[in-house]
C-alpha cells in the first residue's frame, strides 16, 4: 500500500460514495448534519445522480451547497412513466450548464412490474448516445437486466462507468469489466445471507470495485430497514476488508483511486 495514501481532514481514510441520492426528501430534516457526519467519517465526495427531469433542480442545489457533492444527470428507468422525449434535450442542456461526472442514473429494470420495456430501452439507448457524445461515463441501474445492458454497451461505446448495486454473475461482472466498467458494492453485501454478492466481493479484483451507499436506500445489515446514509460507507468498507482479509486502509486507497480515475475527479 502507498505510504502517501489519501486521508480526510480528520486523519481517517478518504472515501468516495459513488452513488448517493442525497437530494432525497428523506434528508430534508437533517441534511446538513448528515453531510457533516459523512465528512467526519471520511466520505469526502458523494456522486449524486438525478432520476428524472423533475429533480434536476434538487440535485443541482445539493451539489452547489455541499462542495463534496458532485452531480450526474440522467433519467432513471423506474420513473419511465414521467419521462418525455424532450427530457433528453433537458439532459443535454443540464450537462452544458453544470458539467457532471457521469450520465446517470440510467438503465433497465425488469424487476418492477408495469414498466414498459420498449420505452425503458429507448431512453437507455438515447442516454448512452448522450454519454458517448459528451465523453462521459455512465451510472447504470440494472435489475434482472445485465445481459441487455451489456448488449447495448457493446454497440454504443461509452468511456466506462459503474454497474451500480451490482448483483449479477461472475461472468456478467467479467463482461462489464472488459468494457471498462467498475462494479458498485454497498449495503447489500453486508447481509450474511447475500452469498453470491459476498463471493463476488472476495473474488473480484479489488481494482474493479467501487463503494456506494445508494442513500437513503439499500441499508446495510446494521441499519436493517432504516434510512441509509453516506456516513455508513466506511463501515461498509470495513465489511469488504474483513471478507477479503485486508485492511480498511487498503480498501479505501484502492476504491478511491479507482473512482477518481474512472470519474476524472
Amino acid at each position: 500500500m502507498s505510504q502517501n495514501r489519501e486521508t480526510a481532514p480528520h486523519g481517517v481514510p478518504f472515501f468516495i460514495d459513488t452513488h448517493s441520492h442525497f437530494d432525497a426528501t428523506e434528508f430534508d430534516s437533517d441534511r446538513e448534519s448528515e453531510y457533516a457526519r459523512a465528512v467526519t467519517a471520511g466520505v469526502g465526495i458523494q456522486i449524486v445522480p438525478s432520476v428524472a427531469h423533475s429533480n434536476f433542480d434538487a440535485v443541482a442545489e445539493v451539489c452547489t451547497r455541499h462542495p463534496g457533492c458532485l452531480p450526474a444527470w440522467g433519467l432513471h428507468p423506474m420513473y419511465i412513466d414521467t419521462h418525455r422525449r424532450e427530457d433528453l434535450d433537458a439532459v443535454r442542456a443540464q450537462i452544458a450548464a453544470q458539467r457532471p461526472v457521469a450520465v446517470g442514473e440510467i438503465g433497465l429494470d425488469l424487476f418492477v412490474r408495469g414498466l414498459d420495456f420498449a420505452t425503458q430501452e429507448y431512453f437507455y439507448v438515447e442516454q448512452l448516445k448522450i454519454a458517448r457524445d459528451h465523453e462521459l461515463p455512465v451510472l447504470l441501474h440494472g435489475r434482472r437486466a445485465n445481459d441487455l445492458l451489456l448488449k447495448h454497451l457493446r454497440r454504443i461505446r461509452v468511456p466506462g462507468g459503474i454497474a451500480h448495486a451490482f448483483n449479477g454473475s461472475a461472468q456478467q461482472a467479467a463482461e462489464f469489466i472488459k468494457l471498462g466498467f467498475k462494479l458498485g458494492f454497498g449495503g447489500a453485501f453486508t447481509w450474511t445471507r447475500a452469498l453470491n454478492l459476498r463471493r463476488l466481493a472476495v473474488d473480484l479484483p479489488l481494482e474493479s470495485i467501487v463503494l456506494e451507499t445508494d442513500s437513503p436506500d439499500i441499508p446495510p445489515a446494521w441499519i436493517g430497514h432504516g434510512r441509509n446514509s453516506p456516513a455508513e460507507l466506511p463501515r461498509i468498507a470495513a465489511v469488504l476488508a474483513e471478507l477479503r482479509g485486508i485492511s480498511v486502509d487498503e480498501v479505501a486507497e484502492v476504491t478511491t483511486r479507482t473512482a477518481r480515475t474512472l470519474l476524472r475527479l
